[in-house]
């Protein structure tokens, strides 16, 4: 997913708390859907990262020779001016793209 074109702010917004629990009726449960999606995003953006990188990777010996790739310092830009996860995470929840079930809830309404 190119996270570059999400709509999340870069920098830190001020939110309605209303508008965060909507969906779920509590706060604190959106807070840990935000927090789990954040973690999962920011576990893809990590590995996209580290594959982009591996690319680039030498196994000298000699830790005296550090060569500047300019692609690498590119690539590591890119990465740096994306939006944190967690304010991307939140957008998507605002969004309504985050999907999330509750299972003890599915197990009460199973009983009934």
């Amino acid at each position: 997913m190119d996270y570059k074109k999400s709509k999340a702010p870069v920098n830190t917004v001020t939110r309605n708390i209303m508008d965060l629990c909507d969906e779920t009726g509590n706060i604190y449960e959106s807070v840990s859907i935000i927090a789990k999606r954040a973690n999962q995003i920011s576990v893809q953006i990590k590995e996209d990262l580290s594959k982009k990188l591996a690319e680039f990777a030498s196994y000298n010996d000699a830790l005296e020779e550090v060569f500047e790739n300019r692609e690498q310092i590119e690539i590591s830009r890119y990465y740096e001016k994306l939006p944190k996860p967690s304010l991307l995470a939140t957008q998507e929840f605002i969004e309504g793209k985050v999907y999330w079930r509750d299972p003890a809830k599915d197990a009460q309404t199973a009983e009934a």
